[in-house]
């Protein structure tokens, strides 16, 4: 197969979808790997490097995208790069549907079979190709969230672990899953009060155990909710709904109770975000507006601020994957892969993924019904 993988264009996107090893491996395996020039620049991998594992650079994005037969990217195509779908192409890369239907619409309109990082699903219930993402953005959104409580980027003027004879940060997590678990681990180890908010009791249960009790944990409702946002110096948005839109649990009133200079961090929002007045995507160059007094950072690819880090991690989920896709063509990895089937959210000209047909408002149909009988 030949495997494309195109630089980035989301601003300050700087990860790349393949590192020189992962190249090396599906050169390895016998398949072509055509690298845009630059694409791995941001992650500190050059030009030079991917050629020397056996890749091909090419200089420009829409020869990579006309002459692969999948495309393997970071995150989800933007506008400018969808004149480059074509039917009989796949693509395989994060691409957050349930908030995006005009992607959807194009997806579906060229017949790309798309695949997903994002709900690729193993019987337990675990996500293996987002769970490295979440855990950069779950111990990020503690960094991140602790300088933007500093006075001089209109924060509250509060040192995340307080000093002896002063109080630390309160810090309220709205989700006990990989991200949530991860800023908790990033929020202690700074000496914060951390509150964890969850639906799942089990979930709980063990958020508890792991912790030994240093945590408090509370039963996800709307009046627990509405009392620890009040609270919060920092609120952390980590609810995920595989494929969906996250659900709203904090509303436009409760962030109204907050402090002033408070500051909320949704690393929900490339699914829709967790809070009402998270009603903007922004960017890590201009990463927060203010809105009730409250500083909002709401960037959809938090990961991309720490490239190396987060390439190496998603290549090494990543490539078991896309060998087995390369190996075995689309469909015959399909059948034998059910977690991979799950991934596929358009395939043929449809939406096969329910959650995304709903949030977008489009027809669902059963990828079973679209493969050919093995």
């Amino acid at each position: 197969m030949i495997i494309g993988v195109p630089k980035e264009l989301k601003n300050n996107e700087n990860r790349v979808a393949l590192t020189p090893g992962g190249a090396a491996m599906l050169h390895a395996a016998g398949h072509e790997v055509l690298i845009e020039s630059g694409a791995g620049g941001g992650s500190g991998f050059s030009d030079e490097e991917y050629a020397g594992e056996g890749a091909q650079i090419v200089p420009e994005a829409g020869e990579v995208w006309a002459r692969s037969e999948m495309i393997m990217k970071v995150k989800e195509p933007l506008p400018s790069e969808y004149d480059y779908f074509r039917e009989g192409l796949t693509l395989f890369t994060y691409l957050h549907l349930a908030a995006e239907p005009k992607l959807t619409e194009a997806l579906v309109r060229s017949k790309v079979t798309g695949i997903a990082y994002e709900t690729i699903q193993l019987p337990s219930g675990g996500l293996p190709l987002l769970t490295p993402m979440s855990e950069v953005a779950g111990r990020m959104s503690v960094q991140v969230g602790a300088q933007f409580l500093e006075q001089s980027y209109g924060g509250r003027g509060i040192l995340l672990g307080g000093v002896p004879g002063v109080p630390p940060a309160d810090v309220i997590i709205l989700g006990g899953g990989i991200v949530g678990t991860n800023a908790a681990k990033m929020a202690l180890g700074l000496g914060a009060n951390v509150v964890v908010i969850e639906r799942s009791a089990d979930r709980l249960r063990y958020l508890d155990d792991v912790f030994f009790g240093r945590i408090r944990t509370l039963m996800s409702n709307p009046y627990n909710i509405a009392n620890a946002v009040q609270k919060a110096d920092l609120l952390i948005g980590a609810v995920l709904i595989p494929g969906a839109r996250a659900p709203k649990l904090v509303t436009e009133d409760m962030v109204k109770t907050m402090k002033p200079g408070a500051v909320i961090v949704d690393v929900a929002v490339d699914q829709g975000g967790s809070i009402e007045t998270v009603d903007r995507v922004t960017t890590h160059s201009q990463p927060t507006y203010e809105k009730h007094g409250v500083i909002h950072y709401a960037v959809a690819n938090m990961p991309g601020a720490v490239p190396r880090t987060s390439t190496l991690a998603l290549t090494n989920v990543t490539i078991t994957y896309a060998l087995e896709i390369a190996g075995k063509g689309v469909t015959r990895a399909l059948y034998g892969n059910p977690p991979l089937k799950l991934g596929v959210n358009t395939y043929q000209g449809h939406v096969t993924y329910p959650a995304v047909a709903e949030a977008v408002g489009l027809p669902y149909t059963g990828l079973d019904s679209l493969l050919p009988i093995s």
